[in-house]
């Protein structure tokens, strides 16, 4: 192995092929980012291939899953046995089910196949922000917060339209396989050009810790995805889940304390701006995926927009984001400071929520779209700042699970995002419904408080009127919810202490907060 130095860089002038690099990374988190989305358009295709429409909800679910329980395993596997055979692992067990699932014959075998490419997918964003955290000082990684947050608004807004041609002109089986050229290309620039010192931990893998982990974050997911839907709350069902899954995080906390090699080592959290930066990345998952699952639903139900191009409703937050993102990384870059951005992103996510759950039957489309605006404004300056913060809070030895441990919180966010709000929006909407609609009103929103166009369209004007209203109601409950959820945000991030940057710039101070300040600047091989 090539003797390994500190790489001295400036900003806009990193070798070449850290920049190839930097390209390969960009088009595997284009896969993970995409997936769901593209597939998403596909299924109701899918479903009419193959049949089994009463298991459909688990082709989403068991990806979900073996993500999120992947995640914390992939982060803690790069830390001790070396980044890049990790990450390259975790792309070939992507596109392996990637391939299965476009050949599947029937919807069991789909299901499973998911679940396969759910597992790579879980090391495939934790990879990414992981070997950049390799390659990059997080005072220069600022400037690459614009690039990471337009892939994943290029994603959002691209992958519906993605999907939907792809289908249309292709058949379903290629929104797997278009997966595969993409990742054989990340393949061959990572294989080729990335080179970081090789790893071997003395310590076993904490199988014990893994298996706790896993049913632990399974029973959480499970929880949030069948709460409501598949079973009542209060149901056995659901009680049994959750004392599943809260004994197994207690145990798996426990066990922590004693293991050998820990997945998840406790001792990152003693770092109050990792912990910190754990809290606000939930609140930002959590209000995050809310806001794009229900605001295409009330601009296509009460604004009367198409849902052909449902990726394109949310530009005005999605270009809010990313153009925010870019100015934070930017000024991050250039002063090291980034206290602010947690503050004032904070503040314009509450902000933006609360005149989001303003809309009603009248609100014309700019009204809404110049809310989504601020909304994105406030996410533009959380969403890679906390991964930035949570980074430059660990040892270099960390950076595995801390990446991981990050992307976790956030994936759970959503979770229980989706699940709360959602379950509030469903019983407003049928609270309203059977209100105005009465009996007709409440048989009509029984089975899911979401219509798609067509239903929409078969509605007497009365019922259709009733409907407006109630999903404006919904809407109003579920944004309030959010609004006051991301308060708890603005709480953390009054709390975050600026640590200087490593890499550039003045070192870090010798006190304070130990793990910022004392953590080694980053080490790779000469590339």
């Amino acid at each position: 192995m090539a003797d390994t130095q500190t790489v001295e860089t400036k900003p806009d002038k990193q070798p070449k092929s850290v920049r190839v690099v930097l390209l390969a990374l960009m088009i595997t988190m284009m896969l993970a980012m995409l997936d769901n989305m593209i597939v998403g358009t596909a299924m109701p295709t899918i479903v009419g291939d193959l049949g089994g429409l009463e298991h459909l909800s688990w082709v989403v679910t068991a990806y979900t899953l073996a993500t999120a329980a992947s995640t914390p395993i992939w982060g803690k596997l790069g830390d001790m046995y070396g980044r890049k055979g990790a990450f390259m692992t975790s792309i070939v067990i992507f596109l392996i089910g990637s391939a299965l699932s476009g050949m599947a014959q029937n919807m069991g075998e789909l299901i499973g196949f998911r679940a396969i490419q759910g597992l790579g997918a879980g090391g495939l964003m934790v990879g990414v922000m992981a070997i950049i955290g390799d390659l990059i000082p997080p005072r220069e990684r600022g400037k690459y917060q614009g690039m990471m947050a337009g892939v994943m608004a290029l994603a959002m807004i691209g992958g519906p339209l993605v999907g939907g041609t792809i289908t249309d002109n292709w058949g379903w089986r290629w929104s797997f396989y278009i997966n595969l050229p993409l990742g054989v290309v990340s393949l061959g620039l990572i294989s080729a050009v990335l080179h970081l010192p090789k790893k071997r931990a003395k310590a076993g893998i904490d199988y014990l810790g893994v298996a706790l982990l896993t049913v632990g974050i399974t029973s959480t997911v499970l929880v949030t995805t069948w709460g409501g839907t598949e079973y009542a709350w209060t149901s056995a069902r659901i009680m049994e889940l959750i004392g599943i899954g809260v004994a197994a995080l207690i145990g798996f906390v426990f066990w922590q304390t004693k293991a050998a090699e820990p997945i998840v080592p406790l001792h990152i959290f003693r770092s109050r701006n990792f912990t910190l930066m754990s809290v606000i990345g939930f609140i930002t998952g959590f209000v995050m995926f809310g806001a794009t699952l229900y605001l295409p639903l009330y601009q296509q139900s009460v604004q009367g927009a198409s849902a052909t191009n449902s990726g394109l409703l949310l530009l005005p937050m999605l270009g809010a984001m990313l153009v925010t993102s870019m100015v934070a990384g930017r000024v991050t870059t250039n002063t090291g400071k980034y206290k602010v951005f947690p503050v004032v992103g904070s503040v314009l996510m509450t902000v933006g929520l609360y005149l989001l759950s303003t809309m009603d039957t009248g609100t014309s489309r700019f009204t809404s779209g110049v809310f989504m605006a601020v909304v994105g404004l406030g996410m533009g300056c959380l969403m890679q700042i906390t991964m930035l913060v949570a980074q430059n809070s660990v040892e270099m030895k960390d950076m595995g699970v801390a990446s991981s441990s990050t992307t976790l919180f956030r994936t759970l966010g959503s979770s229980f995002g989706v699940a709360i709000m959602g379950a509030l929006f469903n019983n407003r909407v049928q609270h309203v419904m059977a209100e105005r609609a009465g009996g007709l009103g409440a048989k009509i929103t029984e089975k899911s408080a979401a219509l798609d166009a067509k239903s929409l369209a078969k509605l007497p004007v009365e019922v259709r009127d009733a409907y407006q209203h109630a999903v404006s109601a919904g809407t109003h409950s579920a944004f309030l919810l959010g609004a006051v959820v991301a308060v708890g945000a603005l709480v953390a991030a009054v709390f975050v202490k600026e640590v200087a940057l490593r890499g550039t710039g003045p070192a870090a101070p010798k006190s304070g907060d130990e793990a910022e300040a004392v953590a080694q600047a980053p080490i790779v091989e000469a590339v």
